[in-house]
């Protein structure tokens, strides 16, 4: 675009445009490379269709006589996420104030409070379990404990957050009166950021359900082991049964997850 004075205007300068295209150049090398190293075959797709419609063709109808059997891995299931979640809960209140600049006491208290953040949430939850069954056995207990431990890093992240965007006045207000630290804690700073941990909470337990229903797999209970149980031994109706379970526990969460998160508002 021409200016009145002759010159021409641009949105970015040459320098900037440049550094643009160098990003754009590495991101696409980056993209080729990856599937380059990988390896990716696509002769396959080709043939998924038909391999698609021959395992519908095996999972349907549904062995409904097999349901039965998989109501008390599905309620041992959401226990499972119940639990892990309200473990998390609490455990995560104090690592997020121990990671939030504003409340934190010293530098070492923050990056411990960032390290236990960072270390919970940066292993899946399949690995986690995997741990917790050799240390402590197979079963829901395992389970449970490495759906708690993987919220801890996840809640503490999002609380810290909101932790640091508090107001202060009320903090100053109760430190006027002579409040302790618990009481600032407890006064100050929890009815601020209660709004964002029961919501915080609500979502993470809906994906805690998710998670627990495929800890089976490492053997850490739930459902997932009658589904990869009935996967070995190619019972896919028997699957089909099991997923439709599964699909109706995630709507279940799904809904009372956004009910929640309305209250909380």
């Amino acid at each position: 675009m021409a200016a009145e004075d002759g010159r021409n205007w641009e949105r970015f300068d040459t320098i900037t445009q440049l550094k643009r295209l160098m990003m754009l150049v590495i991101a696409s090398a980056t993209v080729v490379g990856s599937w380059i190293v990988l390896e990716l075959d696509l002769q396959y797709v080709w043939t998924a269709p038909r391999e698609m419609q021959d395992l519908a063709v095996r999972m349907y109808p549904p062995e409904w006589a097999y349901a039965p059997e998989i109501v008390w891995p599905l309620i041992e299931t959401i226990h499972i996420a119940v639990v892990g979640t309200l473990f998390a809960m609490v455990l995560s209140i104090p690592v997020a104030f121990l990671a939030a600049e504003n409340t934190t006491p010293n530098k070492l208290t923050y990056a411990v409070g960032k390290l236990v953040v960072t270390v919970t949430r940066s292993v899946h939850t399949i690995i986690w379990a995997l741990l917790f069954v050799v240390m402590l056995g197979p079963g829901a207990f395992a389970g449970m404990v490495a759906i708690a431990f993987r919220s801890i890093g996840f809640v503490g992240k999002l609380l810290g957050e909101e932790i640091e965007e508090i107001s202060f006045d009320q903090v100053e207000a109760i430190k006027a009166t002579g409040g302790s630290t618990f009481q600032v804690l407890l006064y100050g700073v929890i009815p601020q950021i209660k709004p964002a941990l029961i919501g915080i909470g609500v979502y993470r337990w809906d994906i805690n359900v998710r998670n627990a229903t495929i800890l089976g797999v490492v053997g850490a209970g739930g459902i997932g082991v009658q589904l990869f149980g009935a996967v070995d031994a190619f019972r896919w109706s028997a699957v089909l049964t099991i997923l439709i379970a599964i699909l109706g526990i995630v709507l279940l969460s799904e809904t009372i997850s956004a009910r929640a998160r309305a209250l909380a508002r």
